[in-house]
């Protein structure tokens, strides 16, 4: 592949949006302006909430494409007993390139400013403040993130998500400044998501209104405050650490670089830097989710919330645990057996508001007037990939069991189960339980129903080998790997999987685009009891309880466009 293949490739791109946006320009230019105004200088909560997931879903796919390339080099090509640098150019440099570039995409810019736009557009409501309490600030927060994907696109950055030393602070020719882009892009992210928490914060302590106490806010409203304090506490240390890959790489320093002989303290620092903030990280990629599957769970199964206080505690003590756990990514390190011992019980004992969490949630759904609609499915689906995750990262957690899987497809599978088996579950769930609400027309059901499937079949296909890999020794982070039968075929049936998730993604983006416009109209509360034909569990009693309200949906405005 030539070293001109991107930059040609992204300025292509460019010039394809430039014509588009000049063509749109030129047929709806008076109609384009006034929307772009309303638009680009809103300070509307729900609008830059909106924003904020659109922008997220588009950088989804992008990062999505990023991961089927890997998935074809690493199953269908060599598979099938090809070479992958003959068949696609993919050499080890531009594999770096791609698995550390589908990382930061998914995490920093699809994850994070998802969950955050749900945020923004729930919480306000959700405890009847009638906007953000820094709404200016909001507007800035969210406009920091597009113009810093961008530069994380072009910085095609080689060193891993993790940005690890000392790769991270070589120079590599072909791409010297890469590093450089992708920490500039990164620390633009970084104020964006502190000014973001530092607003919610500000917002749920003091524009609450009146009967709203902290122990009858909804859950969702829980998890976005504790998210936000985990984001003000675990963000410096990711902005520190790259600080001073920065300087090591520009100024001269020796902070992280090899000095004095001891290039491996480097290395150390970085990582217990790094990991005190990835770790707490993936609780602030795991909550919202909770929050949301918290609401739409009780709404769906015509019961209120089962244990809502040991839920919202259990929210904190996830809080607490996510900064007494960082140590456990470096088992293999050679740090203190003492040291392993501490943080093995303590991630260990994150099983326990895992545990209340998931039986809290079945203990909701059981003997209750169930609706099995689209978002109920992917809330099913949420319980289960999280289960598998946690129980995974229990196996982890045990250090001899860690020595063995460290670094093979086992964590890779670990991780992706607490992100795709749960955090996109619970996305999934939050767009299609909001979606009517927010755009006043229903999706088209039956694509609903595919998209849940072939999601789910893709995310377990997918993943579920990788475990099998992993077992078997198969290293991650690398472009090719030995051609043993197992691997190839097992590989094999991993990129299929990443196939038909692809494939289900192009059916969501159809249905939710076109149901924008053609969509059933919605009158009502859309999530009211439906037609008992469509209902699921017992018929209701004479005695029923009143359907709980949720109360985003009383609040919530009319379609925004």
């Amino acid at each position: 592949m030539s070293d001109l293949t991107v930059p040609i490739v992204e300025l292509s791109l460019i010039v394809a949006a430039t014509a588009f946006g000049l063509g749109v320009l030129n047929y709806r230019g008076v109609w384009f302006v006034r929307a772009a105004k309303t638009w680009l200088f809103t300070t509307d909560h729900r609008r830059i909430g909106l924003m904020y997931i659109v922008t997220g879903f588009v950088f989804f796919f992008i990062g999505g494409i990023y991961a089927i390339l890997i998935r074809t080099d690493l199953g269908l090509v060599q598979g099938l007993g090809l070479d992958p640098q003959t068949t696609l150019g993919i050499t080890p440099d531009v594999y770096s390139t791609l698995f550390t570039m589908h990382g930061v995409l998914m995490i920093f810019m699809f994850i994070i400013p998802v969950l955050a736009g749900f945020g923004n557009f729930l919480v306000p409501s959700m405890i009847g403040a009638k906007e953000m309490a820094l709404p200016k600030i909001n507007a800035v927060a969210f406009w920091m993130v597009p113009p810093a994907g961008v530069i994380l696109l072009f910085s095609n950055a080689y060193a891993g998500w993790t940005g690890y030393v000392p790769l991270s602070t070589e120079a590599f020719a072909p791409n010297s400044h890469g590093i450089d882009l992708w920490i500039l892009g990164l620390h633009i992210l970084s104020i964006s998501s502190m000014l973001g928490a530092l607003n919610f914060l500000v917002t749920i302590i003091k524009h609450r209104a009146p009967g709203v106490e902290y122990w009858n806010m909804p859950l969702f409203v829980w998890a976005t405050l504790i998210n936000s304090v985990l984001l003000l506490l675990a963000l410096p240390s990711l902005s520190a650490g790259l600080t001073m890959v920065l300087a090591d790489r520009n100024f001269g320093t020796h902070i992280l670089a090899a000095a004095n002989g001891t290039p491996l303290g480097g290395a150390l620092l970085y990582q217990n830097m790094f990991w005190f903030f990835a770790h707490p990280e993936v609780y602030i990629m795991v909550l919202p989710a909770f929050g949301i599957i918290s609401t739409v769970i009780p709404k769906l199964a015509r019961k209120d919330i089962f244990g809502y206080a040991a839920m919202a505690i259990s929210l904190g003590v996830f809080a607490v645990l996510s900064f007494a756990v960082w140590e456990h990514h470096m088992f293999v390190t050679g740090i203190s057996t003492n040291v392993r011992f501490v943080f093995m019980l303590s991630t260990m004992a994150i099983a326990v508001p895992s545990a209340i969490k998931t039986f809290n949630w079945l203990a909701t759904l059981w003997g209750g007037r169930i609706w099995l609609a689209v978002p109920m499915w992917f809330c099913v689906a949420f319980i289960t990939g999280f289960v598998i995750g946690g129980l995974s990262g229990l196996l982890l957690a045990s250090v001899p069991i860690d020595y063995l899987y460290h670094a093979t497809y086992f964590v890779v599978a670990h991780f992706h189960y607490i992100i795709l088996g749960g955090t996109l579950m619970g996305i999934f769930a939050g767009i299609y339980f909001y979606y009517p609400i927010w755009t006043k027309r229903w999706y088209n059901q039956r694509l609903g129903q595919l998209h849940f499937v072939l999601t789910y079949v893709g995310v377990n296909v997918l993943l579920f080998p990788m475990f099998i890999l992993g077992a078997e020794g198969m290293p991650r982070r690398v472009y090719t790997y030995l051609p043993t039968a197992d691997f190839q075929f097992w590989n094999l049936i991993s990129t299929v999987g990443a196939l038909v998730l692809g494939v289900g993604q192009l059916v969501f983006a159809y249905n939710m685009v076109y149901s924008y416009f053609a969509g059933e109209k919605v009158v009502g509360d859309p999530w009211g009891d439906p037609l008992p034909s469509t209902m699921k569990g017992p018929a209701p009693t004479s005695a029923a309880r009143p359907s709980p309200v949720v109360p985003a949906i009383g609040a919530t405005p009319d379609r925004v466009s």
